[in-house]
């Protein structure tokens, strides 16, 4: 009795990480398209010189994190197809070579962007040439809008950050818990988790059989 509850005790991880894995990729996916989005919004005028169009793409942070956010959904899309197919050798194999490399990766990926977009500050300011004036995007009306956008790309990169990180949490307390099962070579529960232990960790840890 007490075998089946510890056996039973581990069946919330599995959906719990495949479920912030696809919020982690959605988040991701929206940061990178909001962000991208971001051009074309912000029409500044120097005191009477022509009009200039402030983008994303006028600071390096925001290019970075669409670049960074969109490798990163595309990295955690592999995750999660390696998470819910497990048949077949070489997918196994794939699954223990890289799981480990994206449960750093694609944290990492989403960490720094969200940081260096963080970093860039939260009154954006752009240099004007050739004058070099430092000029408040954000002080303007419109490029309010312009801010309010990359505000919202900042936060749902860091959010599409935290959620990786729990489904990498919720992977590596499976991993940990072992197999879950009491040892019976016969159990299919046990050979279940068993299979779920490797597709998520596959490396690094040790499955009870």
């Amino acid at each position: 009795m007490g075998e089946e509850k510890k056996s039973g005790g581990g069946k919330w991880q599995h959906p719990f990480s495949l479920f912030f894995r696809i919020v982690g990729m959605a988040l991701a996916v929206a940061a990178a398209a909001f962000m991208a989005t971001a051009s074309q919004c912000t029409v500044y005028a120097d005191y009477g010189a022509r009009l200039h169009t402030v983008t994303y793409s006028d600071f390096p942070p925001f290019v970075y994190l669409v670049a960074a956010a969109a490798i990163a959904a595309s990295l955690e899309a592999v995750a999660i197809f390696l998470s819910v197919c497990k048949k077949g050798k070489w997918q196994k194999k794939a699954t223990r070579v890289l799981m480990p490399l994206l449960g750093v990766l694609v944290p990492a990926l989403l960490y720094t962007a969200a940081g260096a977009a963080f970093a860039a500050g939260w009154d954006i300011y752009y240099y004007w040439q050739p004058s070099g004036r430092r000029v408040s995007v954000c002080a303007s009306s419109v490029g309010s809008r312009f801010c309010a956008q990359v505000h919202v790309a900042m936060w749902l990169a860091l959010g599409a950050a935290v959620a990786v990180s729990l489904a990498e949490w919720a992977a590596s307390r499976r991993c940990h818990r072992g197999g879950g099962g009491g040892g019976h070579a016969g159990s299919g529960s046990d050979s279940d988790s068993d299979s779920d232990c490797e597709s998520v960790c596959g490396h690094g840890c040790h499955c009870k059989h």
